[in-house]
C-alpha cells in the first residue's frame, strides 16, 4: 500500500528541557540534574510520529528568525518531512517551550512566538497541501481562526480532520461540525465541557486519552475502552502526540477506529520508554513488536 499523504497544520518549539528529581514549589529554587534543547511542538511532535510510522507528511507552520527556527527547519529536512514553508515570520521569535521533568511526568509553559503568526492568511497560502491530503490533523497551539479556516476547507473539501484540543481553548461551532474525531485527554474533555455545554452531543466524534488506563469512546450510548500497554516509564512528554500520530496514520490506511486506536495506545506506550518527545516517537516495526508481545501473552 502506497504512503498515506498526511498535512499537519500546527506548532513548532524548541523544547528546552529540565531534568529534576521534584518540581519545585512556588517561590522555591532547587538544583536541577540534567538541561537539553530539543526540537518540539505538539504539531511538530505529531508530525514525526507521523513519519516515523511511514506517512508522507507535509507541515504547515512557521518558525522566527532565530537559530531555533534554522534548528528545526534542519530536524525536519533529516526527517523527511516537508515543510510548506521555511521562510521565517519577520522580528518574531521561534516558539518555545519550557519542560520540567521530574517524578516520571512532566509540566510544561509555552511561549507561543511565531506558531501566533500561523494566521487563516498563511494558512491560505498553502491550502493546496491541505486539499491534496488523505487526513488533516491540529492542534491548538495556533490561533483559533486559523483552525476554523482548516475546518471549513476540510468540509468543502470532504477532508477527515483530527482535532487534538491541545492546550483545551474554547472551539468554533464550524469546529465542532467539520471534524471527524476531536481527542481531549481527560482533563482537556472537562475543560471543553465549561467551554460547551453542548460538547457531548457530539460525543461520537470524542476520543478521550486516559493515560495509563488507555482511552475510550462512545459508540451511541455504549462507552468503549481500549486498554493500555503495559511500558517502563522514562518520560511521559510527546505520548499524547505519539498517539494522534498513529491514530491518523492508522485511519490513513483504512484501519477500523478500534484498531487505530489499538495501535495508538502501543505507539503511546512505545514512546514513553525513551526519553525525549521526537526521539521518543517509535518506528512502525517497534509498535507491531508491541502489538504481537501482547497478543502472545493472551
Amino acid at each position: 500500500m502506497s504512503e498515506s499523504k498526511i498535512t499537519v497544520v500546527g506548532s513548532l518549539n524548541m523544547d528546552l528541557v529540565v531534568v529534576t528529581d521534584q518540581h519545585p514549589e512556588i517561590g522555591e529554587t532547587i538544583i536541577g540534574k540534567d538541561f537539553t534543547t530539543t526540537c518540539g511542538g505538539k504539531g511538530a511532535n505529531q508530525a514525526v510520529a507521523l513519519k516515523q510510522l511511514g506517512n508522507d507528511v507535509t507541515f504547515i507552520g512557521r518558525v522566527g528568525e532565530d537559530l531555533y527556527g534554522t534548528e528545526i527547519v534542519e530536524n525536519f529536512k533529516s526527517r523527511g518531512i516537508k515543510l510548506a514553508d521555511e521562510t521565517p515570520a519577520e522580528n518574531v521569535s521561534t516558539g518555545i517551550a519550557c519542560v520540567t521533568v521530574g517524578h516520571k511526568d512532566n509540566s510544561i509553559i509555552i511561549v507561543p512566538g511565531a506558531n501566533a503568526h500561523v494566521t487563516p492568511e498563511f494558512l491560505d497560502l498553502h491550502k493546496n497541501e491541505v486539499i491534496h491530503s488523505d487526513y488533516v490533523l491540529t492542534q491548538l497551539e495556533i490561533p483559533i481562526e486559523t483552525v476554523d479556516y482548516l475546518a471549513t476547507i476540510c468540509k468543502e473539501n470532504n477532508i477527515p480532520l483530527i482535532v487534538n484540543p491541545a492546550p483545551a481553548s474554547a472551539l468554533t461551532n464550524n469546529i465542532l461540525e467539520a471534524c471527524t474525531y476531536i481527542t481531549p485527554n481527560r482533563i482537556e474533555l472537562e475543560q471543553l465541557k465549561e467551554y460547551h455545554r453542548n460538547i457531548m452531543d457530539y460525543q461520537e466524534k470524542i476520543i478521550v486519552t486516559d493515560g495509563k488506563e488507555g482511552c475510550f469512546y462512545h459508540q451511541e450510548d455504549e462507552v468503549v475502552r481500549i486498554p493500555s500497554f503495559k511500558a517502563e516509564v522514562v518520560d511521559t512528554t510527546g505520548a499524547g502526540d505519539s498517539f494522534n500520530g498513529a491514530l491518523v496514520s492508522e485511519l490513513s490506511r483504512g484501519k477500523s477506529l478500534e484498531e487505530s486506536l489499538k495501535f495508538a495506545n502501543a505507539t503511546g506506550a512505545a514512546s514513553i520508554t525513551k526519553f525525549g518527545a521526537q526521539s521518543g516517537m517509535p518506528t512502525r516495526e517497534e509498535v507491531l513488536k508491541i502489538l504481537e508481545e501482547a497478543e502472545y501473552k493472551k
